[in-house]
């Protein structure tokens, strides 16, 4: 029972020996918090609000959801080539990195990629030149496809015309004649459905701003004053005290 009560008093004595610690060192707590909070106040301030601008491109189709290239195959060449292509220009323009970063999507079973990009307001012009360029990129290639396509279809409907003609001049070729004229039909058909790709959108900026709110910020930079006021306080004690034990040593 006397442990017990001996135990409960060292408690006791060690938890206001703490509080007595955080009084005596309590400018030091103050100077640590008062720092961290002029600090959030300050970077809060003077972070520039940002913003996300979207971009919206049609790929190239040649039916309905068939697509001349798969969206994956054109955001991996986005990534790979294209993009980097522009950071090096404007690195090469300018003497430093681009500002902002660029990311691409494909919403399921679409055929539209979508380009965002987060950046400061003065960085507007930037971003939509950079996604105008990427953009004609997409457009280029998927145009060079279609036109690949177009005349793929149309050599081959002026062949199955080649072969009409040979088989109108034929006899008991009428199924044959009528599977030419289905084939031609559907050619023309495939012919129909192709599709240039198309800019829906560009850099169009969001109503709402992005990244840490000031008041977090703020509210942040108080936690963080609080905890490091109070761990600093202590270690001066602890230093304070170290020093004493030394010197009672040496004398």
């Amino acid at each position: 029972m006397s442990a017990t009560q001996n135990q409960r008093y060292d408690d006791e004595i060690s938890l206001i020996d703490l509080a007595a610690t955080f009084v005596k060192r309590r400018r030091i707590f103050y100077a640590v918090f008062l720092a961290c909070i002029l600090a959030g106040i300050a970077y809060a301030f003077v972070t520039e609000d940002t913003y996300q601008y979207t971009s919206l491109i049609q790929i190239a189709e040649k039916g309905s959801e068939k697509f001349l290239e798969p969206p994956a195959t054109t955001i991996a060449t986005l990534e790979s080539r294209w993009l980097p292509e522009q950071e090096v220009l404007y690195q090469s323009e300018n003497g430093e990195k681009l500002p902002f970063s660029t990311s691409f999507a494909n919403p399921e079973n679409t055929g539209l990629i979508r380009l965002i990009s987060e950046s400061p307001y003065k960085y507007a012009e930037g971003v939509k030149t950079v996604h105008q360029y990427l953009i004609e990129q997409v457009q280029q290639r998927h145009n060079a496809l279609l036109e690949r396509e177009k005349r793929s279809l149309e050599s081959r409907m002026r062949s199955i015309d080649q072969s009409i003609d040979v088989l109108k001049s034929g006899q008991d070729s009428g199924q044959v004649l009528a599977e030419a004229f289905d084939r031609k039909t559907r050619l023309e058909s495939d012919l129909e459905a192709l599709k240039a790709a198309e800019t829906l959108v560009l850099a169009r900026q969001g109503t709402e701003k992005t990244g840490p709110a000031r008041k977090l910020i703020v509210v942040l930079a108080a936690l963080l004053g609080l905890m490091g006021g109070v761990f600093v306080a202590f270690i001066a004690e602890f230093i304070s005290a170290v020093r004493s034990a030394m010197n009672e040593e040496s004398e």
